[in-house]
């Protein structure tokens, strides 16, 4: 026998509960699309932008034998004020301390004794694949750290990623113009600042070990 009209229209109004895997699905687009604010007052954007974490870098791309890594000496080079020594050498104690043992390029240790100190000044920014560049008052205020940071540009002005400005106890309109076109890290607390620094590295390394991949076919 035929539904009656009533029972008809039952049916066509009664939808079947969507799966597990569709309702998590639609809770997932309805968040992203959702225009309201979030529960501490900030918007959607920006409070996606803290909750963000970078996928994870796989170590063996940078460390395997034929990755561009090994084409330079070191894999980052410090730019300094030597009043800021103490702090410096506290992150490249952090830096080689990681897996992935980074070869860090620190003047006053690694210089050769009775060479000219700008040429070996170039070659460590020749032979590096990152520039930390650490921007204290005393940075600012230190002509020989504008060197660095000018031979630092010079090298690869075009170079994303490679030049990593670092900031500490300096207003943003004090900011060198040379590097206003760069991201920066601000330095409140150390630890956090110090694994900025340290994943910013790994990634930079990686898109070098990608790059040199792509050229060779």
């Amino acid at each position: 026998s035929f539904p009656t009209p009533s029972g008809w229209f039952r049916r066509l109004l009664h939808k079947p509960k969507p799966s597990s895997s569709e309702r998590s699905l639609n809770s997932v687009s309805s968040a992203s699309s959702s225009p309201s604010s979030s529960s501490d007052g900030s918007s959607p954007a920006m409070s996606l932008s803290r909750s963000f974490h970078p996928s994870p870098v796989s170590v063996p791309d940078i460390n395997a034998s034929g990755s561009a890594r090994w084409d330079k000496s070191y894999d980052v080079c410090i730019c300094h004020s030597q009043v800021d020594l103490e702090l410096v050498e506290e992150l490249v104690s952090y830096l080689e301390g990681q897996p992935e043992s980074f070869r860090c390029f620190l003047q006053l240790r690694d210089s050769t004794p009775g060479s000219a100190v700008v040429t070996e000044l170039c070659e460590a920014v020749q032979n590096s694949h990152c520039w930390v560049m650490l921007i204290t008052p005393s940075f600012l205020q230190d002509p020989w750290c504008k060197y660095q940071m000018h031979q630092a540009l010079a090298e690869a002005p075009m170079a994303n990623g490679r030049t990593i400005p670092v900031l500490k106890a300096v207003d943003r309109k004090d900011y060198p113009k040379e590097l206003r076109n760069l991201y920066y890290i601000y330095m409140v607390l150390k630890e956090n600042s110090f694994r900025q620094i340290r994943d910013t590295v790994v990634r930079c390394e990686y898109t070098g070990a990608r790059n040199h991949r792509s050229a060779g076919g």
